[in-house]
């Protein structure tokens, strides 16, 4: 014999019903099957909602019995033939009737006994198997239902009977003894106590009946149908990446749906297990699927780690003082008040000091448990021996699930570090002797962001998925998103890196896309988004909470640079080309740097200086290994050096000018540039990386540029003052061709002192050859005296600016 039992979503309405009974009637053929039914999707709940609402005097109650009572004849009406319909409207009309009256009673005496709440709850599996029973004799012929209440016995346990297995199991195998029908159908979660009164088994517990009558029929295989393709990894609603799991363990599977896997109710394996009963996890809606195998001998894995759960809504309860040490009793007397109160431990660690013990409960019995612990520790408080109990709500347990765990060494190393790097807090960890899991408690708001990320670390082969939050879509933010479409692919299969966009925005728009934004539009998908608002933003991109998420600040924006604190001080990182925030006070420039190290945050900036070119990273590994720079001479412009490269007799200095906008080589205030401020700027972040502290107001700036050009508020303005002023521009160019010079805006540091300005470069120079936007820098070191280490390469332009924030996001991704 095999037991089917299909749940409340297999039977959610008379499309999946058909489903459901056509997997029956092909198992059919070949088996006799004993199938056990859920209620419909939904009606548990509200045959609960409607106990209560009449137990609190609110006439509620009739509406929402209406509501279950169309249900289910709307279902009658698709499923079952006209001429067979009669019977089994009856039937429903006279258990609709009894809810009605014993609800009515609930209304009048004003409340819901545990006993009358059973029999309440129980009215949905009633109903639904009924009308399934008599559907299904439809198909197969030789098909019967049977009420489960009348071979199940349980205490009087009302809410969650505990089950007569003696009394059960004799009258199982005596109807099974007397029974020839081919299909058997059962009510799940219903029982009664051997008085007759109905009983309920617990939420979830039509899995558990299924379980029962497999036991004592000695099935072949017990198979539970729902909506998913078996048990998974992780949760699917909450890893997008988590995978079915094939063949697992009895004792895993218990581990996982102790620790939330919906799939299946904990209690339901104990009954199968002395026999060795295999049970199937299998999708109603995808037959064909394998599904999960459940069994005591699962298939050999190389993956230690079976699966990753988690309990939401957990509290934390501490117990401490110096008056636990050595005294024998304390935990006793502990668990005792917990059990007197019905209150479930759900996770319980210890201190070997014995100062002090702690354990997880539910929110809900979080303040009964603290004001029961402290009056039975009445006298030790008040003598200054135990402290009163601390609560801690709002908190999720996560365990790691594995039979082959005690194998491998350094499991939880993996685990402790994955998390720690991510910004994850463990407040507390508990590992049994088995080694079959690990569990840690963290702040219910991380969850989603651990799970993926212990999902990513021992599931997903070491891919690395990069959440990005884009700020800044204008030349150079443009080639970005199209470099990261371009290399998407090639980053996922050669470096184990995942690029994901899940927000951009300009200066007007902004979209958010927890899933990633589809690259190929995203032109159109932001311009359809909301209006942008960097405080929203921000807000949003710490809600969402993602692991290895980066901020990238591709814009020359004032406020944007003044926030990157916000994101480091949540674990978030900061790739930026905005020079601002490292030019800065230097006291906001090392606040960013230590947030960054507390936090994790990597925070890079490598387009600050040299768009594309490897010239921060580079001074870091000097640094790093015990260099010192004494000395900087550079060009840092590309800008200034296009500009300077291609100004002669007939290119006057305007249309250059132009021509480096129209290219991308300026800022959008091209008198950044010209001023010598951006310049400045980048000798003052090389100077500070080398290590020297430093202001900008400490660098020495001697502007060519003519005071009335500086004076200009916009953009026009500015423009039409080139013009105007053309004369200074040609004399400069007069003079270097008088020295047989060549004009370059250099940077210069040594000996404490930094300077910027417009030079005459000689001949004999490196810097004289440095033809179109390229950049040359000179670190003088103490290992470089002599002879300097230079960089040299091309220095603006939106696709190499692009290039080093890509570079820059995927050294995140190689941490």
């Amino acid at each position: 014999m095999i037991v089917l039992k299909f749940g409340g979503t297999s039977v959610a309405n008379a499309e999946n019903i058909s489903k459901t009974i056509a997997i029956i009637t092909n198992k059919s053929k070949e088996n006799q099957l004993a199938v056990v039914v859920s209620a419909f999707s939904g009606v548990t709940d509200l045959l609960i909602l409607a106990g209560k609402t009449a137990a609190n005097k609110d006439k509620g109650y009739k509406d929402i019995v209406s509501q279950i009572e169309k249900k289910h004849k709307d279902a009658i009406e698709e499923l079952i033939s006209l001429s067979d319909q009669s019977e089994i409207i009856d039937t429903i009309n006279s258990n609709i009737n009894h809810l009605k009256t014993l609800l009515d009673g609930c209304y009048l005496l004003g409340e819901l006994t545990n006993r009358t709440a059973d029999i309440v709850a129980g009215f949905g599996e009633l109903l639904s198997s009924q009308i399934i029973a008599v559907a299904l004799k439809q198909k197969v012929s030789n098909s019967a239902f049977k009420d489960s209440r009348e071979i199940i016995k349980t205490d009087s346990n009302f809410g969650k009977a505990a089950v007569d297995f003696k009394t059960t199991n004799e009258l199982i195998a005596e109807y099974f003894k007397n029974n020839n029908h081919q299909v058997t159908l059962f009510p799940g979660f219903i029982a009664s106590s051997l008085d007759g009164n109905t009983t309920t088994l617990g939420r979830g517990g039509s899995d558990y009946t299924a379980a029962i009558i497999a036991a004592a029929v000695k099935a072949e295989v017990l198979e539970i149908w729902t909506d998913v393709n078996g048990m998974f990894t992780a949760n699917p609603k909450s890893v997008k990446q988590a995978q079915p799991i094939e063949t697992i363990s009895y004792q895993e599977a218990m581990e996982l749906s102790h620790f939330g896997a919906k799939v299946l109710y904990p209690p339901t394996i104990q009954p199968v297990l002395k026999d060795s009963i295999p049970i199937f996890i299998k999708n109603t809606f995808e037959p064909e699927v394998y599904g999960t195998l459940i069994s005591n001998q699962p298939e050999a894995s190389t993956n230690p780690i079976k699966g990753i759960s988690h309990i939401d809504n957990i509290a934390l309860l501490t117990l401490e003082g110096s008056g636990m040490i050595g005294v024998a009793g304390s935990s006793k007397r502990l668990f005792e008040v917990l059990s007197n109160e019905n209150i479930n431990v759900i996770f319980i660690t210890q201190a070997s000091s014995e100062h002090s013990i702690c354990i997880g409960i539910l929110n809900a019995d979080a303040d009964k448990a603290k004001n029961a612990i402290d009056k039975a520790f009445e006298m030790e408080i008040a003598q200054g021996k135990v402290d009163p109990s601390i609560v801690e709500k709002d908190l999720c347990i996560v365990a790691l699930v594995g039979e082959s765990m005690k194998n491998h060494q350094g499991i939880s190393g993996k685990m402790f570090s994955t998390l720690g790097k991510n910004n994850v807090n463990i407040r507390a960890i508990a590992q049994g002797a088995s080694e079959r899991n690990i569990s840690v408690v963290i702040n219910e708001k991380d969850v989603k962001k651990a799970l993926n990320t212990l999902h990513e670390r021992f599931f997903e082969d070491n891919t690395k998925q990069l959440n990005l939050f884009v700020m800044g879509v204008g030349n150079v933010g443009e080639k970005f998103i199209d470099q990261i479409s371009q290399q998407k692919k090639f980053l996922k299969e050669n470096l184990k890196i995942n690029v994901r966009v899940i927000a951009l925005s300009n200066s007007r728009k902004m979209v958010f896309d927890e899933d990633g934004i589809n690259l190929k539009d995203w032109k159109e998908t932001l311009n359809q988004g909301e209006t942008a608002d960097p405080t929203a933003f921000i807000t949003r991109t710490k809600e969402l909470n993602l692991r290895n998420s980066i901020f990238v600040d591709i814009t020359a924006n004032y406020d944007i640079a003044s926030i990157y604190d916000q994101f480091l001080g949540q674990n978030i990182a900061v790739v930026t080309c905005n020079k601002i925030a490292c030019s800065s006070e230097y006291r906001n420039y090392r606040n960013l740097k230590n947030l960054s190290r507390k936090y994790n945050a990597p925070f890079l900036f490598e387009t600050n200086v040299g768009a594309g070119l490897p010239i921060i990273d580079t001074l870091k590994h000097l640094i790093a290994s015990g260099d010192k720079v004494n000395r900087i001479n550079a060009v840092l412009s590309g800008s200034l050096n296009f500009i300077f490269n291609n100004f002669s007799d007939t290119y006057n200095f305007h249309d250059v000018v132009k021509e480096a906008g129209v290219q991308g080589f300026t800022e959008p205030d091209p008198k950044i540039d010209l001023s010598g401020v951006d310049v400045a700027r980048k000798i003052l972040i090389l100077i500070r990386e080398s290590g020297y502290e430093m202001e900008m107001e400490d660098i020495t700036n001697n502007s060519f540029l003519p005071a009335a050009c500086m004076e200009t508020t916009n953009n026009d303005d500015f423009f039409r003052s080139l013009t105007k002023h053309a004369s200074h521009f040609d004399n400069l160019l007069a003079e270097a061709k008088d020295k047989d010079s060549r004009l370059k805006f250099v940077a210069s540091f040594e000996n404490g002192k930094a300077s910027v300005g417009l030079q005459f470069i000689p001949a004999d120079s490196p810097f004289y050859n440095l033809e179109g936007k390229d950049n040359i820098v000179q670190f003088y070191t103490d290992r470089y005296v002599d002879q300097p280490l230079l960089i040299k390469g091309a220095g603006a332009g939106a696709a190499v600016t692009a290039s080093g924030i890509f570079a820059d996001v995927i050294r995140i991704g190689n941490v």
